[in-house]
Order: structure tokens, then C-alpha cells, then sequence
């Protein structure tokens, strides 16, 4: 086992000993040992349901140890904890929900928390403002305090979510898998705001599935799994396939899995596709049993790209044809019924309906299918679901619960039911493992190779090099709202990849630039970057 990251001499912002906590006949935690330096960026680490949360729930005063437990915050021994005390002492939590208010200014929910209860009076409001000002001027976020939270994207609202901790004098920042909804570029911004915030003697503990921004941003990494302490890590000389076999228990080293399919038929041909100010004359094919993975930064146009391909928006010139005949979806619907299937990246709002229950999302899409005279029968559904959750071994206790209940992988094996229900023969991934933890992303990339190898044709939108590189059969990079490389996983390198699609970027969308004229590093097919070989 490798030795414990060492934080030095300084009294510690937090430190944890023999904490464990019971929920009935369930140990959540059992004897954790945590301490994160004052100005520390500290991760926290392990699959769903380890126990992270019941952790921080316990430092903040929601939950409360089993005896024996020993809390030192700040130098001074806690007997007991509750959350009004844990925000006096600087302790905060920035959950993944943000816990804002949408419909209230920027100000005000930076604010919230100093004035509620108390009775509005013009010169503290005035008094107030500034203060907002002050702390967003110290995150150097440049917002407007009178903009209406819900206008704003979710990488600004979690700057307001930091700014409201700051404002309370918070020393010690818990973020709960803070990026989940971000894009890469936002990513970026967020972590160096994280940065800021250590240099300033905050204490970050950052709690994250994205392994790679956890190896990146964090000094030392506390591993947990079933309730128990794996260890504690220094970051420097760790790896993401060594963190993941210590989350998980098993070895998650990723290998190339690409085969050569350019003996099958193109099952998704598209020819000189534009959309002005999102795409433009994109070119590519997917063949049948193929997982072509899109790759690049966050603006290239894939995600617009995919809304083309399955009728959400229309272009304005190209062609699209599906198994060797033309079509032109003018809505969901339209593509449901020429066999393509789309996998949002927004899981919670545009993959699911919470409140409902697992089957009736898992039907959703095919209702038509089991009813009859404006009629479902209930043997129909139950069929169905029993089918297709079974098939991707999707853990539950009843269909009847709420989807909300499970699992960040297992909602996301619920939207992949959904749409196979539909039978589809085009399947379009659009960052499918977006806030799902390492362990189950491993099922989730299985399932899909088996949906390939079983026919399906498959276009794989990620942000993640590795992601691609260890999962499809061919690598498009877009950038500029182009196709401009395809490379061969088999004949590439993570470092080689990430260099041509972050190191050409800026090239790829200079207008006064042919991107296509971008070099490959190596090709799948000997075509032109714009163009999969058909």
C-alpha cells in the first residue's frame, strides 16, 4: 500500500479520526482518519455510495458520529457539531444542485444568507452591494449583480455559489462534483478559480468522477470504498488507472479496443453538412457495428451537429442518408422513426423525467409500441422493461421507483434502455458518462462495444481523449465547426492526440485558415480529415 501524502508541520484546517456513522443495519462510514492543510486543495475520492457525502455531512453537523469520533477544526478539538455552528467556524459545502435561487439577482443570492430574516433597509442594501462586488473582484469573476441567476450559465452560477461561501468568511470549501455540468473550457476556468482560492489560504476539498482534473488540481487524494479508508495519496506521482483500481478494487488499465470495420457498409453518411455559426461542411461516415468516437474542444460544433443529425435543429445545406436512402428528420420523432437514437449529455434534464418511475422512462420513447387503441398494456410495459433493463444489468430495487433514486450510472443505463427500446440503428453518444463514476463508466463503455458488435451503428461525442481512444474504432477531431484530423486509436497516443487537438485549436478557427489543411497524425482510411472513408 503507498504511503500517506504528508501535509507538513502546520496545524491543519481539518482533522478527522475514528469517525464512523450507522444508518440502521449499514455502516456507511467505519473508522475514517481525513485532514486537508489551510490552503490545500484536497480530493476526495471513490464511487457512488462509498461514503463521500455521509463524510461531509458529518463535518458539517448534518449527521452526527458514532461516539469516539474526534473533530479538529481549526486547532480546537469539536465535541459535536451542527451546520449554524459549522458555517461560523468558515466550513462550507457548494453541493452539485448549487442550492441558489434562479429567479433572484446575482446579488442577492450572493447575499442571501447575511440578510435573511432581516428587514430590508436601503442603506444596507447599498452596504451589501459592494460586498457582493468585493468578493466577486476577489474570484476576479466579472458578473452582473442585477442579471437574474437563471440567465446565467452553470459555470457563472457556480462562481456565485463560491462567492455566497466567501462572502460568509468560508476557510474550508467542500465542492461536490463541481464540473459535472460543465464543458472543458468552463472546466478550465473553474479550476483556476480553485487555484485562487488556495493561494488565498482557502481550503478546498474537491470531490470529482473526472479523474484527470482530480490528478490536476488537488495536492493529496483520500480514497474511500464502502465506508473504509483505502489510504491517502500525494497526486504527484499518481495515475487515473491506479486511482481507479483503488476506488474500484480492479484494474481499470484501458487498452485500445478498435477494430478495423471498413469492410461493413455505412450505415450514417453525411455530405457537406453546414449550419451557419455552428458547422460547417462537415463530411464523415459510421458504419454498420462502428463506434466512430467526435472529438475536441467545447464550441466545435458537435453537439450542434448531433441536434442536425437527429432533427432538433435543420441545416442549412448538405445531405444526410441512413442504410443508403436520404433523409431530412424535421423532429425527435421523425429520427425515432428512421432508426436514430440520441443519448443527450444533459442526463438529468433532457436523458430523464426524475419524479417518474424507472419504467415509465424507460418506455417513454416507444409507448406506441405497447399500447393499444390509446391504451398501454401493462403486460406490454412490464415486458419491455423487464428486457431491456435486464439486458443492461441495471441495479434497482423496483421499476416502479422513482429514476432519481439510482445512480449516476444507472440513470444513464436507463437513458441507453430507453432509446434501444426504439430499436434504433443509428445510437448518437453524446458525453455519456458526464457525472458518472469510474467504475461504472468501465460497464457503460462495455455495453456499448457489445451494442456495436451486435450491429449498432455508433457516433461517440466526448471531451475526454482517453474516452475516445479506448473506445471507438475510428477518432474524428472537430474543431472550428470542421472536421479536421481523423486518427486510427491503434496508431496514436493519448499525449500525441491531446497535443493536435489543444495545440491546433486556435489554427483550426482562424477564419484566414483552410483547417482542413490541418495535418493527421494518422489516418484511419487515407481520405481527406473532412471525409471517414465510405
Amino acid at each position: 500500500m503507498e504511503a500517506p501524502g504528508s501535509v507538513g508541520t502546520e496545524v491543519p484546517a481539518l482533522a478527522l479520526s475514528d469517525v464512523s456513522k450507522r444508518f440502521g443495519g449499514v455502516r456507511a462510514l467505519d473508522a475514517i482518519r481525513f485532514d486537508v492543510a489551510a490552503g490545500e486543495v484536497h480530493c476526495l475520492a471513490g464511487e457512488n455510495g462509498c461514503g463521500k457525502s455521509t463524510l461531509i455531512k458529518v463535518i458539517t453537523g448534518v449527521h452526527a458520529p458514532e461516539p469516539g469520533a474526534r473533530l479538529e477544526i481549526f486547532g480546537t478539538v469539536r465535541e459535536s457539531m451542527t451546520p449554524a455552528l459549522a458555517r461560523s467556524l468558515g466550513i462550507a459545502v457548494i453541493w452539485q444542485d448549487l442550492a441558489l435561487f434562479p429567479h433572484m439577482t446575482v446579488g442577492e443570492n450572493i447575499t442571501f444568507d447575511e440578510v435573511v430574516g432581516l428587514a430590508p433597509r436601503p442603506f444596507r442594501g447599498r452596504h451589501l452591494r459592494r460586498r457582493a462586488a468585493d468578493v466577486l473582484d476577489r474570484l476576479g469573476a466579472s458578473l452582473d449583480l442585477d442579471a437574474p441567476l437563471h440567465t446565467l450559465p452553470i459555470a457563472q452560477r457556480q462562481e456565485v455559489a463560491i462567492a455566497r461561501a466567501l462572502l460568509g468568511d468560508a476557510r474550508l470549501i467542500f465542492m461536490d462534483e463541481p464540473t459535472a455540468s460543465l464543458t472543458q473550457s468552463e472546466t478550465d476556468g473553474l479550476l483556476a478559480v480553485v487555484r485562487s482560492l488556495s493561494a488565498q489560504g482557502v481550503a478546498v476539498v474537491f470531490v470529482s468522477h473526472r479523474l484527470a482534473e482530480v490528478l490536476d488540481i488537488a495536492r493529496r487524494v483520500t480514497v474511500l470504498r464502502d465506508g473504509k479508508l483505502v489510504g491517502v495519496y500525494p497526486t504527484e506521482h499518481m495515475t487515473q488507472a491506479r486511482l481507479g483500481e483503488l476506488m474500484t478494487g480492479q484494474s481499470l488499465e484501458g487498452s485500445v479496443t478498435a477494430r478495423d470495420r471498413s469492410h461493413a457498409a455505412p450505415m450514417l453518411e453525411v455530405n457537406g453538412l453546414s449550419r451557419t455559426g455552428e458547422f460547417d461542411d462537415v463530411s464523415l461516415a459510421v458504419r454498420t457495428g462502428e463506434i466512430v468516437a467526435l472529438t475536441g474542444l467545447i464550441g466545435a460544433g458537435r453537439t450542434e451537429l448531433a441536434h442536425a443529425l437527429i432533427g432538433m435543429t435543420r441545416a442549412d445545406r448538405g445531405g444526410v442518408r441512413l442504410d443508403g436512402d436520404d433523409v431530412q428528420p424535421r423532429s425527435i420523432r421523425d429520427a425515432i422513426d428512421l432508426g436514430i437514437a440520441y443519448v443527450s449529455e444533459d442526463r438529468l434534464s433532457l436523458g430523464l423525467i426524475q419524479p417518474q418511475s424507472i419504467a415509465d422512462n424507460t418506455v417513454i420513447s416507444t409507448l406506441e409500441r405497447i399500447g393499444a387503441y390509446g391504451l398501454i398494456s401493462s403486460r406490454r410495459k412490464s415486458a419491455l422493461v423487464e428486457r431491456r433493463l435486464g439486458e443492461l444489468t441495471v441495479k434497482l430495487g423496483s421499476p416502479e421507483d422513482a429514476v432519481s433514486t439510482l445512480s449516476g450510472g444507472n440513470q444513464q443505463r436507463v437513458v441507453l434502455a430507453k432509446w434501444l427500446a426504439t430499436e434504433p440503428k443509428l445510437l448518437i453518444l453524446d458525453s455519456p458518462t458526464v457525472g458518472v463514476d469510474v467504475g461504472a463508466r468501465v460497464g457503460i463503455f462495455r455495453i456499448v462495444r457489445e451494442l456495436a458488435e451486435a450491429g449498432l451503428a455508433i457516433l461517440l461525442i466526448t471531451d475526454e481523449v482517453t474516452e475516445a481512444l479506448h473506445n471507438s474504432d475510428r477518432i474524428l477531431h472537430m474543431a472550428g465547426g470542421r472536421i479536421v484530423g481523423e486518427y486510427a486509436p491503434a496508431a496514436v497516443d493519448a499525449e500525441t492526440l491531446e497535443a493536435a487537438i489543444y495545440g491546433r485549436a486556435d489554427l483550426a478557427a482562424d477564419p484566414g485558415v483552410d483547417s482542413r489543411a490541418v495535418p493527421r497524425v494518422a489516418s484511419g482510411g487515407g481520405t481527406r480529415p473532412g471525409a471517414a472513408s465510405a
